[in-house]
């Protein structure tokens, strides 16, 4: 079975047991670019839960990531992807405000703090759209987005589960809310993302100054999957 996971900095196990987000900050693993840092992923939730459930691991997390991104390159994965294989796929959801911009044959992941790099001749781009930035609809934006995505799954009969970083779909009017079965995590709770759970079980980030958390809470989240997967006998 393949384990295959995507996501953000939370599912690249950033500063899990170093500081670095990209293995390109390490200049031994300058080579990788923004792919997790290969110590860091070695104690990842998806590492732990993969070594669990006895599956290679396929993960194409990267920090900082949006969420177009995510659902771009798990796309081209599933394109290429083994045949008569058996796959598991979980996804985390980055913030709701973040894009991706392709500018010169590069894509870049952009957020609202402000500070993201990108070419020059699009700061001004950029600057304004920080302040222009409409958490509502980036919200109902990604729900549909994700939602299509989810039946794109269950059209392929791939297995999935998807769950929240930081951000819910609490502001989802109850009319415009799905039903996702087993397949999402708490999509419309607060205390379900990956982030409030593990503060709520007592896992503190790994500086005060940090949106990441270190080994044992990795862990911690791979045991609440799995007992997720048994629990919907999704294995």
């Amino acid at each position: 079975m393949i384990l295959y996971v995507n996501g953000d900095s939370h599912t690249a196990a950033a500063e899990a047991v170093n500081a670095h987000a990209f293995a390109e900050d390490d200049g031994q693993y300058f080579y990788m670019g923004r792919a997790p840092h290969p110590a860091n992923l070695a104690v990842s939730w998806a590492k732990v839960l993969a070594d669990i459930v006895k599956a290679g691991l396929k993960c194409d997390a990267e920090s900082a990531s949006s969420n177009a991104r995510i659902l771009r390159t798990t796309r081209e994965w599933l394109t290429n992807r083994p045949m008569n294989t058996d796959i598991l796929m979980i996804i985390q959801w980055s913030t709701w405000e973040r894009e991706e911009w392709l500018i010169d044959g590069t894509y870049y992941q952009v957020n609202a703090s402000g500070i993201d790099e990108v070419p020059a001749n699009h700061v001004p781009r950029y600057k304004k759209w920080v302040t222009q930035v409409d958490w509502q609809k980036s919200t109902a934006r990604a729900h549909d987005d994700i939602w299509a995505f989810h039946l794109e799954l269950q059209d392929q009969g791939l297995r999935h589960i998807f769950f929240n970083g930081n951000t819910h779909f609490g502001s989802i009017a109850p009319g415009a809310r799905q039903d996702w079965g087993d397949c999402y995590i708490g999509p419309y709770n607060t205390n379900s993302t990956y982030n409030q759970w593990l503060l709520d079980n007592n896992h503190e980030t790994v500086a005060p100054n940090s949106y990441h958390f270190g080994a044992r809470a990795h862990a911690a989240w791979a045991r609440f999957l799995l007992q997720y997967i048994v629990q919907n006998k999704m294995v």
